[in-house]
């Protein structure tokens, strides 16, 4: 498969994806910890079939320390029982953000409370900010092709 597009190739798409990238450089160095930010992003992934952001996030986790044991039950979390209760919240916050046009009706008020019990501002604003995000990539990847799953090396785009 060959990628509909270069996203550096052109002016406005290269402009406009340096800014992406900044904006992940930022939400990496925020106060959500690391690992809750690795399961949110590859969950938000793999609801959107994502395989470039499923392999790159499976990755740069790895290299972090995450277990392959966490990183393979992550999309059944409810079922598995090695994910603290505050990460818990935030992939349950990760799917229902990511699945606001099935119906399903978006974020609702009892899991944001259960999430803020375990996050403060700065970090739930991260959060929320790293949902969003994720599945702005997640889109962009899947609309223009991009074919590089697999070929992702840890730490490629920090």
């Amino acid at each position: 498969m060959d990628a509909r597009l270069d996203l550096f190739a052109t002016e406005t798409a290269g402009k406009a994806f340096k800014h992406f990238m900044g904006v992940g450089r930022t939400l990496k160095g925020s106060s959500l910890p690391a690992a809750t930010q690795e399961l949110v992003a590859l969950r938000v992934s793999q609801i959107n079939g994502c395989a470039v952001c499923i392999d790159m996030h499976t990755k740069d986790a790895l290299a972090a320390g995450e277990s392959s044991v966490r990183l393979h039950l992550v999309a059944a979390w409810r079922e598995a029982t090695v994910f603290t209760e505050a990460e818990r919240a935030a992939l349950e916050l990760a799917e229902q953000g990511t699945r606001i046009g099935d119906g399903a009706g978006g974020v609702g008020d009892a899991l944001w409370a259960r999430v803020a019990e375990h996050y403060d501002q700065e970090q739930l604003a991260a959060l929320v900010m790293l949902v969003s995000f994720m599945n702005t990539v997640n889109r962009l990847n899947i609309i223009t092709r991009q074919p590089c799953a697999g070929d992702y090396v840890a730490g490629q785009f920090h």
